[in-house]
C-alpha cells in the first residue's frame, strides 16, 4: 500500500471521528442545564469523560482534559456554544467566557435587531443578555451583545 493511500485513509478516519464527535456535541449540548453557562460546559465534559471510561475523580478529569488538548477542546467548546438558526438566518456564538454574544447572518441577507432579539428568545438567551439595544454594538455584519451582569 502506498504512503499516499495510507495518508488518505488516516485523513478519512480523522474526518469521520471529528464529524462524529461534533455531532455528539450538537446532539447533547441542550441536555446540560443551565444552558449557556460554564457549568453546562463542565457537566458536558464530565459526562463525556465518564462515557470514555474514566472516573469522576479530579485526577481522572484532569487527565481527560489534558488528553483532549487545547485545539480540540476549543473547537468542541465553540460548537457547544454556537447555534445556527434557519429562520431568521442567524448564527450566534454565545460563550459565557467571552464578554459578548456574537450574532451574524448565516446567509448573504442582512439581519435586524428585532430578528436578533427573536433569535435570542428562540434559543433561550433573552434573559441572559442585555436587552437594551443601545448597548449592542453593530460591527459590519456582526452584532456584539453584552451578557447580563451576574
Amino acid at each position: 500500500m502506498s504512503s499516499m493511500k495510507n495518508f488518505q485513509q488516516a485523513n478519512i478516519q480523522a474526518n469521520v471521528l471529528n464529524f462524529a464527535l461534533f455531532e455528539l456535541v450538537r446532539q447533547h449540548r441542550e441536555s446540560f442545564q443551565p444552558l449557556w453557562t460554564v457549568d453546562s460546559w463542565a457537566k458536558f465534559l464530565i459526562w463525556l469523560s465518564l462515557n470514555c471510561g474514566l472516573s469522576g475523580e479530579k485526577e481522572s478529569l484532569e487527565l481527560f482534559a489534558e488528553s483532549l488538548g487545547s485545539s480540540l477542546t476549543l473547537r468542541m467548546r465553540r460548537i457547544f456554544f454556537e447555534r445556527v438558526l434557519d429562520s431568521p438566518a442567524i448564527q450566534m456564538i454565545a460563550d459565557p467566557a467571552e464578554l459578548n454574544v456574537l450574532v451574524m447572518p448565516s446567509s448573504t441577507s442582512s439581519m435586524t435587531l428585532d430578528q436578533v432579539e427573536k433569535a435570542f428568545e428562540q434559543v433561550g438567551l433573552l434573559e441572559r443578555v442585555q436587552i437594551d439595544k443601545s448597548l449592542w454594538q453593530e460591527l459590519d455584519a456582526v452584532i456584539a451583545v453584552p451578557w447580563q451582569p451576574i
